[in-house]
Protein backbone atom coordinates (compact mmCIF):
# COMPACT_ATOMS: atom_id res chain seq x y z
CA UNK A 1 0.00 0.00 0.00
CA UNK A 2 1.52 3.31 -1.07
CA UNK A 3 -1.12 5.74 0.18
CA UNK A 4 -0.61 8.17 3.01
CA UNK A 5 -2.91 9.10 5.83
CA UNK A 6 -4.15 12.68 6.05
CA UNK A 7 -1.97 13.15 9.12
CA UNK A 8 1.12 12.02 7.21
CA UNK A 9 0.26 14.40 4.37
CA UNK A 10 -0.15 17.28 6.84
CA UNK A 11 3.24 16.50 8.33
CA UNK A 12 4.95 16.30 4.93
CA UNK A 13 3.35 19.56 3.79
CA UNK A 14 4.27 21.45 6.96
CA UNK A 15 7.86 20.20 6.96
CA UNK A 16 8.23 21.06 3.27
CA UNK A 17 7.09 24.64 3.85
CA UNK A 18 9.13 25.17 7.01
CA UNK A 19 12.32 23.82 5.39
CA UNK A 20 12.06 26.57 2.77
CA UNK A 21 12.42 29.27 5.45
CA UNK A 22 16.19 29.60 5.34
CA UNK A 23 17.02 33.23 6.19
CA UNK A 24 17.93 33.51 9.91
CA UNK A 25 16.13 36.84 10.37
CA UNK A 26 12.97 35.43 8.79
CA UNK A 27 13.21 32.31 10.94
CA UNK A 28 13.48 34.45 14.08
CA UNK A 29 10.16 36.13 13.27
CA UNK A 30 8.45 33.09 11.70
CA UNK A 31 8.94 30.86 14.73
CA UNK A 32 6.91 32.89 17.28
CA UNK A 33 4.17 33.45 14.71
CA UNK A 34 3.85 29.70 14.14
CA UNK A 35 3.92 29.05 17.88
CA UNK A 36 1.23 31.66 18.57
CA UNK A 37 -1.14 31.11 15.68
CA UNK A 38 -2.75 27.94 17.05
CA UNK A 39 -3.54 29.66 20.34
CA UNK A 40 -4.93 32.66 18.43
CA UNK A 41 -7.21 30.36 16.42
CA UNK A 42 -8.48 28.69 19.60
CA UNK A 43 -8.92 32.00 21.42
CA UNK A 44 -10.29 34.24 18.66
CA UNK A 45 -11.38 31.92 15.84
CA UNK A 46 -9.79 31.17 12.50
CA UNK A 47 -11.09 34.27 10.69
CA UNK A 48 -9.80 36.65 13.37
CA UNK A 49 -6.40 34.93 13.61
CA UNK A 50 -5.98 35.12 9.84
CA UNK A 51 -7.14 38.74 9.81
CA UNK A 52 -4.36 39.53 12.29
CA UNK A 53 -1.79 37.98 9.95
CA UNK A 54 -3.39 39.66 6.94
CA UNK A 55 -3.07 43.06 8.61
CA UNK A 56 0.68 42.58 8.95
CA UNK A 57 1.35 41.22 5.45
CA UNK A 58 2.53 44.54 3.99
CA UNK A 59 5.06 45.23 6.70
CA UNK A 60 6.11 41.79 7.90
CA UNK A 61 7.69 39.12 5.74
CA UNK A 62 7.17 36.33 8.31
CA UNK A 63 3.44 37.02 8.55
CA UNK A 64 3.18 37.00 4.76
CA UNK A 65 5.17 33.78 4.55
CA UNK A 66 3.12 31.99 7.21
CA UNK A 67 -0.15 33.05 5.58
CA UNK A 68 1.04 31.75 2.19
CA UNK A 69 2.32 28.51 3.74
CA UNK A 70 -0.98 27.87 5.49
CA UNK A 71 -2.89 28.73 2.32
CA UNK A 72 -0.79 26.26 0.31
CA UNK A 73 -1.43 23.48 2.82
CA UNK A 74 -5.16 24.16 3.09
CA UNK A 75 -5.47 24.19 -0.70
CA UNK A 76 -3.91 20.72 -0.78
CA UNK A 77 -6.40 19.54 1.87
CA UNK A 78 -9.23 20.08 -0.66
CA UNK A 79 -11.69 21.60 1.79
CA UNK A 80 -15.08 22.90 0.63
CA UNK A 81 -14.91 26.63 -0.11
CA UNK A 82 -11.11 26.67 -0.15
CA UNK A 83 -10.45 25.52 -3.69
CA UNK A 84 -7.54 26.79 -5.70
CA UNK A 85 -9.82 29.22 -7.51
CA UNK A 86 -11.36 30.56 -4.27
CA UNK A 87 -7.95 31.11 -2.73
CA UNK A 88 -6.54 32.84 -5.82
CA UNK A 89 -9.54 35.19 -6.07
CA UNK A 90 -10.00 36.06 -2.39
CA UNK A 91 -6.86 34.96 -0.59
CA UNK A 92 -7.06 32.70 2.45
CA UNK A 93 -8.50 35.24 4.91
CA UNK A 94 -11.16 36.38 2.44
CA UNK A 95 -12.13 32.84 1.49
CA UNK A 96 -12.40 31.82 5.16
CA UNK A 97 -14.63 34.81 5.94
CA UNK A 98 -17.08 33.67 3.25
CA UNK A 99 -17.34 30.03 4.37
CA UNK A 100 -20.61 28.57 5.59
CA UNK A 101 -20.62 27.39 9.20
CA UNK A 102 -19.91 23.70 8.51
CA UNK A 103 -17.07 24.53 6.11
CA UNK A 104 -15.68 27.11 8.56
CA UNK A 105 -15.60 24.54 11.36
CA UNK A 106 -13.89 22.04 9.08
CA UNK A 107 -11.32 24.65 8.00
CA UNK A 108 -10.68 25.54 11.64
CA UNK A 109 -10.06 21.91 12.62
CA UNK A 110 -7.80 21.34 9.62
CA UNK A 111 -5.85 24.53 10.37
CA UNK A 112 -5.31 23.50 13.98
CA UNK A 113 -4.07 20.08 12.89
CA UNK A 114 -1.72 21.70 10.39
CA UNK A 115 -0.42 24.17 12.94
CA UNK A 116 0.56 21.32 15.26
CA UNK A 117 2.77 20.01 12.47
CA UNK A 118 4.11 23.48 11.69
CA UNK A 119 5.15 23.83 15.34
CA UNK A 120 6.84 20.44 15.29
CA UNK A 121 8.59 21.27 12.02
CA UNK A 122 9.86 24.58 13.38
CA UNK A 123 11.13 22.90 16.55
CA UNK A 124 12.87 20.17 14.56
CA UNK A 125 14.19 22.29 11.70
CA UNK A 126 15.23 25.65 13.13
CA UNK A 127 18.42 25.71 15.17
CA UNK A 128 17.88 26.34 18.85
CA UNK A 129 19.28 29.62 20.14
CA UNK A 130 19.03 28.60 23.77
CA UNK A 131 16.46 28.55 26.53
CA UNK A 132 14.94 31.92 25.60
CA UNK A 133 13.27 30.61 22.44
CA UNK A 134 9.64 31.46 21.84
Amino acid sequence: MTGQTREQQRALDAYARVREVKVPALRADYKPRVNGLGAAVLRDGLAAALAFLEREVGSNTAAQRLLKDLEWCLERARLPGLSSRDLKEKGLPGAVRELELDAYMLATRESLRLLVWFRRAVQATFPSEGLGDA
